[in-house]
């Protein structure tokens, strides 16, 4: 084997233990909270938090670690990211108080949100173009092999103790850092101009209102928890911080988010699908209950009915990545956009089946492993230079968390306000469908993007 292709396996096998780590501990921590909350007598509305404050670390992580790629280089802030998520485990399985425990899960999730964006930079670097679809689609597929695995090793860990859920972090970390330290590239081009403090405080104290806000919101009292003083009052501050960051973006001397960025319409309209993208993937967390609700099932035979959903992902992904190096990114986000609005609109059908539903599983699965995966990240590595590559690898998932935390407080919402709780989450659903629709028609104006050596071969 050729020392470039044993190398980049290398390489790629480090991205691909670091976002399977940090995208199992989102999988495996469900099953944990009936143990968490006995072990530290909270009620419900607290122990949400724990997932509560993970996302709203891990938005504010993504584009700061990201960008900090861009300044130092791949390989220290890869290291950082992982040693953050394995000091912040280390906390949840020591410690000693709930509060101790939810501080744990905010250093877990600032760290955990550079990972996947470092990750890509990474491929966008070290992998040639005809290449990087495949590399991509291999990460993309860790996130459906993690929602499969998580339950089944929190179930079997759970036998013992709920902290070994988070135990077993520490020594993969630790692999992980050895490996990255050996294997991913030096650093270069290290930056000296100082570093955006104003604009990172901007965006801090813009982006944790925005997910303070929409995490406040009542789905049962949806327009009388707008008006809040837990909600408004973040709307506003959120609104005032973002305009600024731009403003201040715009003149600072090494930006945290280049506003070049946004002067791209390729990269607007990539953001713009992401966005509906992750209101797709929003949706997909009410699923069990559509079930329950729908088709009387219990909640455990529910989860059992995502699994082809699931396997659609893990199988559609590096399918999509291959066809990456063969078509460019355009057709492959076009026919994953098609996919998901059909599966939604299955699941939308007033007479809701087993066979509707186990279909619109088979759509899904394999419409977002063609979105969430390799597809908008690989069509934004094209659209930007190296050095500003983790950057806009942040943006993406900053947008992507967006279009969650807006997608969940949505379906929430609609669901509700109808009389019925079934046709609730079926009309949410179809409103989602109608967005991934309209993605659609502007990924028309998506730019067609070839790898070079496929144009090679068309030519001749």
């Amino acid at each position: 084997m050729a020392p470039a292709k044993l190398y980049r396996r290398r390489v790629l096998a480090i991205l691909f233990a670091g976002v399977l780590m940090g995208a199992l501990d989102i999988a495996i921590v469900g099953p944990a909270l009936p143990a968490v909350q006995a072990a530290f007598l909270v009620d419900s509305r607290a122990l949400s938090w724990v997932f509560g404050i993970y996302i709203l670390f891990y938005i504010l992580g993504a584009p700061l670690m990201a960008k900090l790629s861009d300044r130092h280089g791949r390989r220290p802030i890869y290291i950082v990211d992982i040693g953050l998520f394995a000091i912040g485990s280390a906390m949840v399985v020591f410690s000693p108080s709930f509060q101790f425990l939810l501080i744990g899960r905010a250093v877990q999730a600032f760290g955990a949100g550079g990972i996947l964006p470092v990750a890509s930079a990474v491929i966008g670097d070290v992998f040639p173009k005809e290449k990087r679809g495949s590399a991509l689609g291999l990460i993309g597929a860790v996130f459906g092999l993690a929602f499969l695995l998580g339950p089944l090793l929190g179930g079997f860990l759970l036998q013992w103790s709920w902290r070994l859920l988070f135990l077993i972090n520490l020594p993969l970390a630790g692999l992980i850092i050895w490996e990255s330290a050996r294997v991913l590239p030096a650093p270069q081009n290290i930056h000296q101009k100082p570093l955006d403090f104003f604009g990172g405080a901007l965006l801090i104290i813009g982006l944790g209102a925005f997910a303070w806000a929409i995490g406040q919101l009542s789905v049962t009292e949806f327009t009388e928890s707008i008006k809040s003083l837990t909600v408004l009052p973040f709307i506003f501050l959120a609104l005032i911080c973002l305009p600024v960051f731009y403003w201040v973006e715009r003149r600072a001397a090494d930006p945290l988010i280049d506003p070049c960025l946004f002067v791209s319409g390729q990269i607007r309209l990539i953001s713009t699908i992401a966005l509906a993208a992750g209101l797709c993937e929003a949706g997909m967390v009410f699923l069990p209950v559509l079930l329950v609700v729908g088709l009387g099932v219990s909640v455990a035979d529910a989860s059992l009915m995502l699994l082809p959903l699931v396997f659609s992902l893990i199988i559609g992904a590096p399918i999509a990545g291959r066809f990456l190096d063969r078509v460019g990114p355009k057709p492959v986000i076009q026919v994953g956009l098609l996919l998901t609005m059909a599966g939604l609109l299955l699941l939308s059908i007033r007479d809701l089946t087993l066979q509707n539903f186990y279909a619109s599983g088979v759509f899904l699965g394999l419409g977002l492993s063609a979105l969430l995966g390799a597809p908008l990240r690989y069509a934004l590595i094209s659209e930007t230079k190296k050095g500003q590559r983790g950057a806009a690898q942040g943006l993406l998932t900053l947008f992507l968390c967006i279009g969650q935390l807006c997608g969940s407080a949505f379906v929430g919402g609609i669901a509700a306000s109808r009389a019925s709780e079934l046709i609730g989450y079926q009309d949410a659903l179809f409103m989602v469908a109608i967005a991934m629709g309209v993605a659609l028609l502007f990924s028309k104006a998506l730019r067609e993007n070839r790898p070079r050596e496929v144009n090679l071969q068309i030519k001749d």
